[in-house]
């Protein structure tokens, strides 16, 4: 699992145990465990299963889960970079989330940003996906300054708390030249 520098001091690393304490902030959030497997109810037992789940879905390639961690070392956030259907599809999903108390501070950008571009450069990858719901003017605008562009909108495409939603997909293309978001 590498360790990638990020903007603004932010760094993403692997999951480690003390890092259950960003799950029971991330388990007390009304919509983090709605779409992630952020497990909630919080518990130790469900925090170290998650943990493990971590671990092992890098050993086995399927992606790369990792903390967001910010200029403090606080871990305050996840992203994960899922390469599991490259194969298959031809591209990858990604997805991120921060605890409530440490959103609206970059966090998510600069880490979007940073595992776009290495996934883009050094692993190859062809194409990166994401899925925003409508709403979720945060992440939206997270998405497109890291370069992501709005491709159309899926109706009923995931299940979020049980019900299907529509969601924005967004795409980023490999460039070898250089990052669409550099300025």
């Amino acid at each position: 699992m590498p360790e990638l520098a990020a903007a603004r001091g932010y760094r993403l690393r692997g999951w480690t145990e003390p890092d259950a304490e960003l799950l029971r902030a991330a388990a007390a959030d009304p919509y983090i465990p709605l779409t992630t497997t952020v497990p909630s109810p919080y518990s130790d037992a469900a925090a170290a299963a998650y943990l493990a789940r971590q671990r092992r879905r890098t050993a086995i390639g399927t992606g790369y889960p990792f903390v967001i961690v910010d200029p403090d070392g606080r871990a305050v956030g996840g992203l994960g970079l899922w390469t599991g259907e490259v194969p298959l599809r031809g591209w990858a999903t990604v997805g991120y989330w921060v605890a409530p108390a440490f959103r609206r501070r970059g966090a998510a950008g600069a880490a979007l940003a940073a595992a776009a571009d290495w996934a883009l450069g050094e692993l190859a990858l062809p194409r990166l996906e994401l899925y925003v719901e409508p709403w979720n003017t945060g992440s939206i605008r997270t998405a497109e300054r890291a370069g992501f562009r709005r491709t159309g909108l899926r109706p009923a495409h995931q299940l979020v708390d049980g019900r299907p939603r529509d969601m924005w997909h967004y795409a980023r293309e490999g460039d070898p030249g250089a990052s669409e978001h550099d300025e």
